[in-house]
Parts: C-alpha cells; structure tokens; sequence
C-alpha cells in the first residue's frame, strides 16, 4: 500500500514538464503547434524555432509567456553551432531538443532529381544531426532529452516519397545509435512516429479528393485522422519523467495503421 501511495502522490509530477526548456523546430506547421502547445500545458517552457518569424510570433502570442522565437534555417549546418550559442545566450541552456522540423517532394523515383532527393535528406538528417550535435553540451548539462519526429514512412512502403521515406529510415538508425552512445551521459533519445494527421497540410491535399480521404481511412483500424495533440501528448510523456527509462524507442501513433497494412 506505501507504494501505492506513493506512486499516487507523484502523479502529477511524473508527467509535469516544470522546469524544462525544449527548443522545437517547425514549430509553426499543423504538428508542431499541436506539439508546442501540449509541451506549455505541461509547463515547459518553449523555445520555437522556424524559418518564418512572423508565424512564429503569432503562435507564441497564442501561447503565452512560456513561449519565445528563435527563428532558424535548419539546412544551414554550418550555422548550426552558433545558432546554439544564441539561443543559449538568450533563454539559457534548453533541457530537450525536438527535431520536428521537414518537407516532402511527392514524386515518382523516376521524375525525382537527385537535388530534390537530396534536399529532403539535408532537411530531415543533416539538419537535424546538425542541431543536435551543436544543442548537446546544453542538453548533457541538464541530462536532458532528444526527440525525432519520424514517421510511418519510416517503416512501411509508401509510393512517390522516396526522399521522405529514406530520410524518416534514417532517423530511426540515428536513433537507436544515439540512445546508446548517450545514455551513459543521462540523455535519452527518443521518436514518435505520426500516421496520418488532421493538419492543413493534409486538408490541402485531400480536399478534392474524396476517395483518396475514404482510402486513407480504411486503412486505419481506428477508422480516423489523429490530431496534432495526439503526437503532443505522446512526446510529453517521453520528456516527462515518467519516462526516465525510456531511451532508444519510437512511439508509433498512428491509429494502429502500420500494423494493420
């Protein structure tokens, strides 16, 4: 019973982001808001990062005072150290780093250049390599955490993403090897791995598309779209510590799509 109580008493802390500082790049996008928005209900305070300035500050004003911007370009690598540096020297050292930010180039294999394969790529793993690499004596200082927004490409066959799909396979290869190369450090490193989502990314390509829409809903078991909340909540629990022994894994949330296809 003592330890019922005690696990009772914790609850609310276990899962409670108080303290943290979590930088999240693509903020702005239909996910990141969602994310950016269950991390501040958990208490973090969040550092939003994209490429456009102005969106960034109207999310942060919907969001309140726990928010600040720091706008960034992620395929600049060779920027990366000293964009560390700056949000270090204005918000203090971050606690987590969550590599959302990335684009997709919807193409046969065949009409796909190489430039547009590779731009995938830069965006989805060098750029996110690169961020990580500059934000880890920060997040080692604080034994904090990495997350990575993967993706069901990440382990299904999906046609016309070739880009999209190498670059989400990559992420989990990144993951596992950085959970074990870090953990003795006390950083844990993690993914979470959207199906399909009710975002205005995806309302644009459905829209006159009704069958496309039926289609995408047959295959999910649940038989509906997740919300952008839904992979909020999922990466507030891996930086929660309720997940202090969590490290190495990807968090499918997708409807139950990938293992009923």
């Amino acid at each position: 019973m003592s330890n019922e109580r005690s696990a009772s008493k914790n609850f609310p802390a276990a899962f409670s982001l108080e303290g943290q500082r979590v930088l999240l790049t693509g903020a702005s996008g239909g996910l990141g808001q969602g994310i950016a928005a269950c991390l501040v209900a958990a208490g973090a305070h969040v550092i939003l990062s994209g490429t456009s300035t102005e969106k960034l500050e109207q999310l942060s004003k919907k969001l309140g005072p726990q928010t600040g911007v720091a706008a960034f370009d992620i395929t600049r690598t060779d920027e990366a150290e000293a964009f560390a540096q700056a949000v270090e020297a204005e918000y203090s050292s971050i606690s987590a780093l969550i590599n959302n930010a990335g684009i997709t180039v919807k193409k046969p294999v065949a009409e796909m250049e190489q430039a547009s394969f590779e731009s995938v790529l830069t965006t989805h793993v060098s750029g996110a390599f690169a961020l990580t690499r500059a934000f880890l004596p920060q997040i080692v200082s604080r034994k904090g955490s990495i997350l990575f927004t993967a993706s069901m490409a990440s382990f299904l066959g999906l046609p016309n993403v070739s880009g999209y799909a190498a670059a989400k396979s990559a992420l989990l290869g990144l993951v596992r090897t950085l959970s074990v190369e870090l953990a003795p450090t006390g950083v844990r490193t993690n993914a979470v791995a959207p199906g399909w989502f009710d975002t205005p990314m995806y309302r644009q390509a459905t829209s006159n598309d009704p069958k496309r829409v039926e289609a995408i809903l047959r295959r999910i078991p649940m038989k509906e779209l997740g919300q952008p909340e839904d992979i909020g909540w999922a990466m507030t629990y891996l930086l929660s510590p309720a997940a202090r022994y969590v490290t190495g894994q990807t968090l499918v949330v997708d409807g139950g799509a990938v293992n009923a296809l």
